[in-house]
């Protein structure tokens, strides 16, 4: 007897229109009504889709890169504006949830920035807005860090949604904390390669394996599906980069493109998996199949030891300042001032 329900899910394994938040979001769109008239209920895309993925903090050092950072910052998105409202609008008329990547421009400074993800639900409203928690290696020199504010569980009609950026995923407390809110389905989103040495000195890390063994690790553990959503890398981005700097074809060319995949609650890969070619990937979740393994280890629930482990999670959003809008009153008098100060006046 089923309980739950079956979905069909879409991971989205292509590539923005490069540092162009307006044609990306237009791409966004058509994206998601092609995943929903192939019977999607939930479509994932990469991780800092709008506008791009900033590769090139791999590849340069910073003073190289000031310009990058301009136009980054500048087509970079805030979590309240027009953008947003837009891929928004689309989930509800579309009556899709949305998982979509970003780099989030703050309200209160012209130059920070956060890598972000919000989760939309078939209404069209945002029910979840994560900011990844700590930049990796040299996202540090893009983004800042976030909060707890979005580690957080969307118990939707579709099942218990939850989601970590990229080397989120190797965070044992951060994705604790969202098996310990009943997850179902975890979304994890990856950029399209992530250079880490020069092919001269020995080869690349193989994100793809990374990729596949932590997102595995997760559905172990939590007893649920796995959403991998990695980018694609384009012609454009590529000559982009490389019209700036020639070496860096090597580098591009020597990295592993990262691979989009799914993963059942045993960690075993389901589905579609898009690595090489530009597409939508699709997967059918039974979300059923989450109960039976729980019988077996129960992370949250009888295999763990509550008297012997604990986790606290600060979940509030952090500000650069905290206003207090209280009404201005005088100082009181103290005493003997009224006498002193008719002292002053002679």
């Amino acid at each position: 007897m089923s309980y739950l329900p079956t979905v069909r899910v879409a991971a989205v394994h292509a590539a923005p229109v490069f540092l162009n938040k307006q044609a990306t979001v237009a791409r966004a769109v058509s994206l998601i009504r092609e995943a929903s008239r192939h019977g999607a209920q939930l479509v994932a895309f990469p991780e800092s889709y709008i506008p791009a993925f900033p590769v090139w903090a791999a590849l340069w050092a910073p003073i190289d890169n000031h310009d990058l950072f301009a136009t980054f910052a500048n087509e970079s998105l805030y979590a309240d504006g027009g953008e947003l409202a837009e891929i928004a609008a689309e989930a509800g008329r579309s009556g899709v949830f949305v998982s979509m990547g970003f780099s989030e421009r703050s309200r209160a400074s012209v130059g920070c920035l956060w890598n972000s993800n919000v989760l939309i639900d078939d209404r069209g409203t945002i029910v979840n807005h994560h900011r990844k928690l700590v930049p990796t290696f040299y996202e540090k020199l893009v983004w800042a860090p976030g909060d707890g504010a979005g580690l957080q569980v969307a118990d939707t009609r579709i099942g218990r949604i939850g989601g970590l950026i990229c080397g989120e995923n190797t965070n044992p407390l951060a994705r604790y904390s969202l098996i310990a809110q009943g997850e179902q389905i975890h979304i994890s989103s990856w950029p399209a390669l992530w250079p880490t040495r020069r092919p001269v000195t020995g080869g690349n890390y193989d994100n793809v394996a990374a990729n596949r063994l932590r997102a595995g690790a997760h559905s172990f553990e939590a007893k649920a599906f796995g959403i991998v959503c990695a980018g694609y890398m384009d012609a454009t981005m590529r000559d982009f980069l490389v019209a700036r700097d020639a070496g860096a074809a090597a580098v591009l060319d020597g990295s592993p493109r990262a691979a989009t995949m799914f993963v059942d609650p045993t960690g075993a890969q389901i589905g579609d998996l898009l690595s090489d070619e530009e597409g939508i990937a699709y997967a059918e979740f039974d979300l059923n199949r989450c109960v039976e393994p729980k019988q077996f280890h129960d992370v949250v629930g009888y295999y763990n030891r509550f008297d012997v482990f604990s986790l606290s999670v600060n979940r509030e959003r952090l500000e650069p300042v905290a206003w207090r809008n209280g009404a201005h009153r005088a100082a009181e008098p103290q005493p003997g001032a009224e006498t002193a100060l008719a002292d002053d006046l002679g």
